[in-house]
């Protein structure tokens, strides 16, 4: 069934030179030449308001609207969703939507206010006096302990050291393109920090990055052997993803090409399907079997994460985690991005990463067994702000990718799944991957958490705070507007002016 199209093209033709650049960016094949005519024509349905044509338009003569002709209105079915019903009866087959959940459900970072000092406390001004924003994941002691000869026990358990508390999330090699993995990795090399490889293993050229690479394990076991273990700084188990929990992974065969297939070890062309569940995995005490396996295989040297979809129970399943000798929990939220997911599931599945981050520290405190893990969030971590409420919150650190993906030039138009990503992010088209140069890709991301190191220690400061330990789980510089009495208490946060 035929509608009219969700976004119209607007073309001023006396601004028109007729360069067709739009027709050459368009992966889409949204523009065309009438030679004839000698105009430029459009066709609007197949129009995803990625931008690329707008933003490359030497004239300015193009601008992409939102279509206002819709169906009868129906405070009941919304023209969204009579349209999926009709396409559904179409094809018999399941939605499929990329990126986060995009409905207007609750914010909490946005409900969220941050304490200030002022006098009794005094602020603190991180340009001249210091601020440490390095963070270590792992387990730590619960005391300080001492040697025979009365020399402290430095002792610890594996850690990843971290130069500010912020790292780029799993997007595979595959979902993503070469040139996109190659921003984050140099981004992740230069600034400290960590990038994930997500469940597609890590390609050879990569390799060399290791001190700054988190290496998955995921239910399908693409691209696992020793090397690939024995070549991270840390190894990620993932059980669950915020934008899917339930749900395992998907690349279509048409992204599993040439070096996507070899490093994933897979027949070129076919679809990397990872299941639901880990088949040897359906207890904490078989979590518990994989952890040190991995543990086994790469000599105890490295520290483990289980990463898992913010769910009702997180914080029973957290307290499991923690006891299965995991060194790190992830915790993705309902809002995380995805290249490919059903879209009933994105949008309906998994609850706000704020208040599963907020029982989750309180569960393990309350059980006095905090100091077992570290914890890593995300799921719509968008700002700097958004890091230090985390942080006051119960986390030891963030994990972002939509925001990185954006900085390397996503223009969020959630199209991912198609492979036709006109900003060479989300394909293994050459003539797209091209189009992200990761020399700018990665300065891109290195200016954007310089601005975040930067107003991290801003926002510290005002609070009278000069290090990340010290802001970890300090929920009394928070407080909360427009919540409920229950929100507040399971945010453990008092509401604005108490």
């Amino acid at each position: 069934m035929n509608f009219y199209p969700e976004f119209e093209v607007v073309r001023n033709d006396s601004r028109c030179i007729r360069c067709r650049v739009c027709e050459r960016q368009c992966a889409n094949e949204v523009h065309w030449y009438d030679a004839d005519g000698k105009v430029m024509l459009s066709d609007e349905s197949k129009c995803v308001n990625c931008q690329r044509c707008v933003t490359l338009c030497p004239t300015r003569a193009l601008k992409i609207v939102k279509s206002d002709c819709r169906l009868r209105e129906n405070a009941n079915y919304s023209d969204q969703t009579i349209k999926e019903i009709y396409r559904q009866a179409e094809t018999g087959g399941v939605l499929l939507s990329s990126m986060g959940n995009p409905n207007p459900l609750p914010v909490y970072w946005d409900k969220i206010l941050i304490n200030a000092s002022q006098v009794t406390n005094p602020p603190i001004d991180p340009l001249r006096e210091p601020m440490e924003t390095r963070v270590f994941l792992g387990k730590k002691p619960e005391h300080i302990t001492r040697n025979a000869d009365g020399t402290l026990n430095t002792q610890l358990a594996p850690q990843l050291t971290l130069s500010m508390p912020v790292m780029f999330s799993a997007m595979s090699y595959g979902s993503i393109s070469y040139n996109a993995h190659a921003s984050l990795a140099r981004a992740a090399s230069a600034l400290g920090i960590c990038y994930n490889t997500g469940e597609g293993g890590l390609h050879e050229d990569f390799y060399k990055y290791g001190k700054n690479t988190i290496v998955q394990v995921a239910s399908g076991r693409f691209g696992v052997h020793k090397d690939y273990l024995e070549a991270g700084a840390a190894i990620e188990i993932k059980m669950g993803q915020g934008a899917k929990p339930g749900i395992g992974g998907h690349l279509p065969g048409t992204k599993a090409v040439g070096d996507v297939a070899k490093t994933r070890m897979i027949p070129e062309g076919s679809d990397a399907i990872s299941p639901a569940p880990h088949h040897d995995i359906y207890s904490i005490e078989d979590l518990r079997q994989l952890v040190y396996s991995l543990k086994e295989a790469t000599e105890y040297r490295l520290p483990v994460i289980v990463k898992v979809a913010a769910v009702h129970n997180i914080a029973a399943i957290a307290s499991g985690i923690a006891r299965s000798g995991a060194d790190i929990i992830a915790i993705d939220g309902f809002r995380g991005g995805t290249g490919a997911a059903p879209t009933r599931i994105r949008d309906n599945d998994g609850i706000p990463i704020e208040p599963a981050l907020a029982a989750v520290d309180k569960r393990l405190r309350d059980e006095g067994i905090r100091n077992n893990v570290s914890i890593v969030c995300g799921g719509s971590v968008r700002s700097a702000s958004d890091v230090v409420k985390a942080i006051a919150l119960g986390a030891d650190a963030c994990y972002i990718a939509t925001a990185a993906c954006l900085a390397m030039g996503c223009h969020l138009c959630r199209s991912c799944h198609t492979g036709k990503c006109n900003w060479g992010i989300a394909t293994q088209r050459p003539d797209l991957v091209k189009r992200l140069n990761p020399d700018i890709g990665s300065q891109r991301l290195i200016n954007l958490m310089d601005a975040w190191r930067h107003e991290i220690k801003e926002l510290m400061g005002g609070m009278g705070i000069n290090s990340i330990e010290a802001l970890r789980g300090n929920r009394l510089m928070l407080r909360g507007v427009g919540l409920t009495e229950k929100e507040l208490e399971i945010l453990g946060i008092a509401h604005a002016g108490e």
